[in-house]
């Protein structure tokens, strides 16, 4: 019987006699108080008869014995059947110390003593080995106890049970033993070794395993490390699937397989072979990986020589059916003869006899070239060294005394030791072949030199066809430059006109007397005026040169001021409509040159409805996305979107794409720039948005600005008050300022004066900064950028700024670089007016600074 099935045996026994035991102490109860006096360990004689009698048979049975121990007295009753267990005569009782002293000093600190049963702290269930008395054999002993207490709680007995396990132990030792060695074989093999289990998982019945068991074979064969408890998902997801086909096939029709496969990660080839474990209920396959890397690499090398024998037979064939075969030749090895047959001897001017009786290898190595002595004996010495095929050509000294190419195959043949053996082959003449080689050799490297001197050609036709693209292209600039000049002219000349005869008939008017109508005169000059600095405007946006004054923008406001010019700019055939998004973000963008480039796009598009048509302005908020980003050559972020669309002719894709170009225009010449589109798509680049034309030719054309939104609330509109109505300067306040243009200075003089200001004029940044260094008040600064002198009015400023750290500065420009301005950053108590400005906006700003704190 295994030592599992005794101990579920042992364990039965017990258990029917400790049910046995509590039915009799059940049955005691019954029994009168004085009755259990008579047996003071009460556990025996206070049974019934018919308890007792099925106590005694489960006992002998099961080689149980029931005992008692007296608190107070020490006295142990016991059983017979728990005598004979400890290999004492049959007694009722005996002292606690007669079963104790049977323990082996190693066992005896598991055993109950009088002091541990008296606290009630005894040793419950403990296994310990005796020596019985009869018979001197060491036995094992299973003993379970439980003290049993009054109804005040206090211990009066310790009572239980013992059983012979010395059976059981040794089958529990040996299956111990037996298990240690298959572990330790199991982890000693070479060979891969694991267990896998299949359970039910979230992707369907038997979707997953889990590895119970795996040797370290296991890792080494696989370079798998930490393999038990984890799921094949969870170790190669990707692979997951192929796996679960393989073993879980195996596991449903119970065939075994074998199958190989390469695992990179420990470097090795693999033989793997899986079986079910029966029975299949347990959802279990064995797996075995055995290493085959060195079968593998022998098969590889067998593989590849064979290659090369064929190759060599074939040539061989070759040659015979060709007449090129020389002769042939046998290398015996050990004895290192060489014997060779007569048509090898005579094509060498040899002895035929001396061939058959055998040559030194010196002897043939005497008649190779010797610039292919070193490689022909290196050659000869490998293959001599690995077996196997053989192959090599070289120069020799034919009987004629000339060298000829030819070509040695062989093969070299080694005993199971790896003794060379013999080495025999045959010679074949490959001159015409090398001849070939060399004459196909000579025609590719002429084809390569002719290719590299087309290629030379072809880059010397490429620069001049680059170099008259050049040209074109600048006689089309010089060509658009011209179209341009003949627009500014044009359009200046217009202005000029109308300011200078304003003037003129003003002067005139005034030498008569008559000043009725000098205001209509001065409005005229004044429209002129401002016409050509919108132009200017122009012309510094299409360089994106223009100091812009960027504000927080509400676009549906702008547009809403704007309606009405653009409605009567564009005339009456044309309908213009207004579509506002809700909610439309603020940007932050200079509305001036805004309202300018909304201008422009309508005008474009009243142009190009000539016998009247449909406009349509439309808002919106714009939320792009990378890709979206990247279609409109914008950074990924939110935008506002301003877009002005017709239904006019349209534009072809060609004319379309160069519609942002500088100078370009389909208008005849005199009657544009070619600077409208030119200046609106400068102008939403520098405000960091982009512009983007959609048209068709007959349908219409759209064109969007795309400007950034502003984190913040749009700004209302500024009034600017009349210059009568401009504040006043305060008791003694001087003002500073510097430009190189006599009438500017003279403009900002007089303002100044006429608001009460002291007014101290400098022509340069050097005169000026000599009058910021003395000790004369200057409550502002009033400076162009551009100035001569070598320092411009941003370096004089902060020059100034040394020694008067609170001075207010305001600069006033009508083209400035970005670098002069410090790419837009201005310091608190700074601020930009561009050229030309209104007098009463000067004013305004002058006052704002000077009583900024």
């Amino acid at each position: 019987m295994s030592a599992r099935a005794l101990l579920r045996r042992a364990a039965a026994l017990e258990e029917e006699a400790a049910r046995l035991r509590l039915r009799a102490g059940q049955e005691s109860e019954t029994t009168p108080p004085g009755d259990a006096s008579a047996d003071p360990g009460g556990a025996v004689t206070a049974m019934g008869d018919g308890a007792e009698a099925r106590l005694r048979r489960a006992q002998e049975a099961g080689g149980i014995g029931v005992f008692s121990v007296g608190i107070n007295d020490g006295i142990l009753s016991s059983t017979p059947e728990f005598c004979r267990l400890y290999g004492l005569p049959e007694r009722e009782s005996y002292p606690a110390t007669a079963f104790e002293t049977l323990i082996i000093p190693e066992d005896a600190h598991l055993v109950s003593t009088a002091e541990s049963r008296r606290r009630g702290e005894p040793p419950r269930d403990v296994e310990y080995r005796i020596r019985r008395p009869d018979t001197g054999e060491l036995r094992w002993i299973a003993r379970r106890g439980e003290i049993e207490r009054d109804a005040e709680g206090r211990p009066v007995r310790f009572a239980g049970v013992a059983r012979d396990i010395t059976e059981q132990r040794a089958a529990s030792d040996a299956l111990a033993h037996s298990e240690a060695r298959y572990r330790a074989l199991f982890e000693a093999v070479d060979d891969g070794f694991c267990i896998i289990e299949f359970f039910d998982g979230p992707h369907g019945p038997l979707s997953d395993y889990v590895h119970v068991e795996a040797n370290p074979g296991y890792e080494r064969h696989t370079g798998i490390a930490g393999i038990v408890g984890r799921t094949l998902r969870d170790i190669a997801p990707a692979e997951a699937e192929g796996w679960l086909e393989l073993y879980g096939r195996v596991l449903r029709t119970g065939e075994p397989i074998r199958f190989e496969r390469a695992f990179p990660a420990a470097g090795r080839h693999i033989e793997v072979s899986a079986a079910r474990i029966e029975p299949a209920s347990r959802r279990q396959v064995s797996v075995l990986f055995r290493d085959i890397s060195a079968r593998r690499r022998a098969e590889d090398a067998l593989r590849a020589s064979e290659a090369v024998a064929r190759e060599n037979i074939e040539r061989v064939q070759l040659a015979l059916a060709a007449g090129a075969i020389i002769g042939t030749w046998c290398w015996d090895l050990p004895t290192d003869r060489f014997s060779v047959d007569e048509a090898f001897a005579l094509s060498f001017g040899l002895d035929p006899a001396v061939g058959r009786e055998g040559l030194s290898l010196a002897q043939v190595i005497e008649t190779v070239h010797p610039d292919d002595r070193a490689s022909l004996t290196e050659a000869i010495a490998a293959v001599i060294e690995r077996g196997g095929a053989y192959a090599h050509q070289y120069r020799t000294r034919r009987a004629d005394g000339r060298y000829y190419w030819l070509e040695a195959n062989g093969r070299v043949d080694h005993a199971p030791d790896g003794t060379p053996l013999r080495f025999p082959g045959v010679l074949i003449d490959v001159e015409e072949r090398r001849a070939s080689a060399a004459e196909r050799e000579r025609v590719t490297e002429q084809l390569r030199s002719l290719n590299e001197t087309l290629e030379q050609r072809v880059a010397e036709r490429t620069a001049e066809l680059m170099r008259a693209e050049e040209a074109l292209r600048q006689s089309q600039k010089m060509e658009a430059v011209g179209q341009l000049t003949g627009g500014l002219a044009h359009d200046f000349n217009n202005m000029l006109a109308g300011i200078v005869g304003s003037l003129e008939l003003m002067q005139s008017r005034m030498l008569q007397g008559r000043t009725d109508s000098l205001d209509r005169y001065i409005t005229a000059a004044q429209g002129a005026a401002r016409r050509a600095a919108a132009l200017t405007h122009r012309l510094l946006a299409f360089s994106r040169r223009q100091t812009l004054a960027p504000k927080p923008t509400d676009v549906n406001r702008l547009i809403e001021g704007m309606e009405e010019l653009v409605r009567r700019t564009v005339g009456p055939a044309v309908s213009v409509e207004v579509v506002g998004a809700a909610g439309l973000w603020p940007t932050l963008v200079d509305p001036s040159q805004l309202e300018n480039a909304l201008l422009n796009l309508c005008i474009n598009a009243r142009d190009a409805m000539p016998e009247g048509g449909r406009i349509v302005v439309e808002t919106g908020n714009r939320w792009l996305d990378p890709q979206a980003a990247r279609e409109r050559d914008l950074e990924p972020g939110q935008y506002i979107s301003l877009c002005v669309s017709d239904n006019g002719t349209g534009m072809t894709p060609d004319v379309a794409a160069k519609a942002f170009d500088p100078f370009f225009t389909t208008k005849p010449m005199g009657e544009g720039t070619g600077l409208g589109l030119s200046m609106i798509y400068g102008f939403a680049k520098q405000s960091g948005g982009q512009a983007r034309i959609t048209s068709e030719p007959g349908r219409g054309t759209m064109v969007c600005l795309y400007l950034p939104r502003h984190l913040g609330q749009a700004e209302g509109v500024e009034p600017v008050p009349d210059l009568s109505e401009a504040a006043r300067a305060r008791m003694g306040e001087t003002v500073l300022v510097v430009d190189d243009e006599p009438t500017v200075r003279m403009l900002v003089t007089e303002v100044l004066e006429d608001l009460g200001y002291a007014a101290i004029e400098a022509a340069d940044g050097a005169s000026g900064l000599a009058v910021l260094q003395s000790d004369t008040r200057i409550d502002l600064l009033v400076t162009d950028v551009g100035l001569p002198g070598g320092m411009n009015g941003r370096q004089m400023a902060e020059a100034a700024l040394v020694s008067r750290p609170d001075l207010k500065v305001l600069f006033i420009t009508g083209y400035a670089e970005n670098a002069a301005l410090n790419h837009g950053h201005l310091a608190p108590g700074m601020e930009v007016l561009v050229k030309p400005f209104a007098l009463e906006a000067l004013a305004t700003r002058i006052r704002g600074l000077i009583e900024a704190a």
